[in-house]
């Protein structure tokens, strides 16, 4: 194992994989490749109940990072009950918009898409697919929220929707 392949996470820590939710490192294992060692993560994703195997020099650009603090997860709580401006595109460009911040894998851009698709739907019905969209984005931020403060799924769900209420 060379120096930059040293695991920068352990068996049993709890990350976050983009558009995929909280998963736990399972196993950090090394796999012969091309005749090369590699080192590779294991990690298990409950929401999916999958598992995966990630290069560890491939994490970062996996996208792969370790669940956000107890107070970063309470500010992109509170960033959903701030002021909406909404976006004035067609629906196709508000979709790709909102794929583009999931993908980027970060809890305030998750919770951005979650504010908006929400308020979205109070004034028309979404698309089928911006619907499976913000189900996901509200799945993700659930349950990353649920692991960072250490609460319950429904608890964190109904703080979500009283954000957006408000």
């Amino acid at each position: 194992m060379n120096s930059e392949e040293k695991a920068q996470f352990h068996i049993g820590e709890h990350v976050v994989y983009p558009l995929q939710g909280v998963g736990v490192i399972k196993d950090i294992r090394e796999r012969v490749v091309r005749d090369v060692p590699v080192l590779y993560y294991v990690i298990y994703i409950d929401m999916s109940d999958m598992t995966v195997s990630i290069p560890v020099q491939k994490v970062s650009e996996s996208g792969v990072r370790a669940i956000v603090s107890d107070g970063d997860a309470m500010k992109a709580l509170d960033s959903i009950s701030s002021k909406y401006e909404p976006v004035s595109v067609d629906w196709k460009a508000r979709y790709q918009m909102n794929v583009d911040l999931i993908k980027e894998g970060s809890i305030f851009s998750i919770a951005k898409v979650v504010q908006g698709l929400y308020h979205r739907s109070k004034v028309k019905e979404l698309p089928v697919q911006e619907r499976k969209l913000y189900d996901n984005a509200l799945s993700l931020l659930i349950d990353e929220c649920s692991y960072s403060l250490g609460k319950d799924k429904k608890e964190i769900e109904k703080t979500i929707f009283s954000h957006l209420e408000k």
